[in-house]
């Protein structure tokens, strides 16, 4: 059943890393809703199939569909690529950033390439295509930036130093600009997923760490030895996946869509990790006991095979 709500109808909305993953989920639900999208990525295959894709969703033959390649770490390509699509007669009226990576590993065997790489994406991928946007939508006094981040983006997890610092810097960053937005209009919001089924975390579950496996559920121990170390494994399960798997893209994506139109500024995708957010400083310490008590029974069990 299509939806009769009207908000998205019309409106020039950009993702970025909308050749897949939540990104990619996003833009066909916009589509649905009957908006003009417009999605960044790398990858020119991957683009076109996702482009087939959103089409497919259409609501409306007037609807513009349109993808682009370009990398979000390089300023100028995405300016040229926002200037485009104002210059076609779309001046945004959403900008939703989901372009990111993630390479964990433990932070002594971690390249420095790793924290830059990720930093350049995460973070400054999301500011550069904010930069582009945001003289079209303080000249038109209107529009809504949606910045992905995660629930390493407020709680440090083991084997994320360079992730969750770059997923920290979006938290900051989305936070200042959403006062500093305001007055002229542009609301602003910030995207707290937790572990969700998108190519970037099956690639990503390749490297992980052992520990960091036990923790997310990656893994189920062989044995808990102690009632801290089953409490701290249910614990585990109930905040950070879905009964032990990772939440979908069009989970996330079905939040974003509701968090946007009823103008919120954090947006979770469920009640767990809202309350995680808002009581984090009681989760900081928990997800610490908790990652501790795992990592203990991660460590026993490589010792033991």
């Amino acid at each position: 059943m299509r939806n009769t709500d009207t908000y998205f109808q019309g409106k020039n909305v950009i993702v970025t890393g909308g050749s897949s993953g939540i990104g990619k989920a996003m833009a066909r639900l916009l589509a649905r809703e009957g908006s003009d999208v417009f999605i960044i990525a790398r990858d020119q295959a991957k683009l076109d199939q996702a482009l087939q894709e959103i089409e497919a969703e259409r609501i409306d033959a007037q609807q513009q569909f349109k993808d682009f390649s370009a990398d979000v770490t390089d300023p100028e390509e995405v300016e040229a690529i926002i200037d485009a699509i104002v210059e076609a007669g779309h001046p945004p009226d959403i900008l939703v950033n989901s372009a990111g990576i993630a390479h964990p590993g433990h932070f002594k065997e971690l390249p420095l390439s790793s924290f830059t790489n990720q930093m350049n994406v995460n973070y400054f991928g999301t500011l550069h295509t904010v930069r582009a946007v945001l003289p079209y939508m303080m000249d038109q006094g209107s529009g809504r930036i949606v910045n992905v981040s995660s629930v390493g983006g407020f709680i440090g997890g083991f084997g994320y130093s360079a992730y969750g610092a770059s997923k920290f810097a979006v938290c900051g960053f989305t936070e200042a600009l959403r006062a500093e937005l305001k007055p002229h209009g542009i609301g602003v919001s910030i995207v707290f997923p937790a572990d969700t089924d998108t190519p970037q975390l099956r690639e990503e579950r390749k490297v992980q760490p052992f520990e960091l496996k036990m923790v997310n559920g990656a893994v189920e121990p062989k044995k808990l030895d102690r009632l801290s170390e089953t409490l701290a494994h249910r614990l585990a399960k109930w905040l950070l996946t879905d009964d032990g798997e990772p939440m979908s893209p069009e989970q996330v994506a079905t939040a974003i869509i509701r968090g946007i139109r009823r103008g919120h500024y954090t947006i979770f995708p469920d009640k767990t990790l809202k309350l995680a957010y808002y009581l984090r400083g009681f989760m900081v310490p928990l997800g610490n006991w908790i990652q501790d008590q795992l990592i203990t029974v991660a460590r026993r069990e490589q010792s033991t095979d």
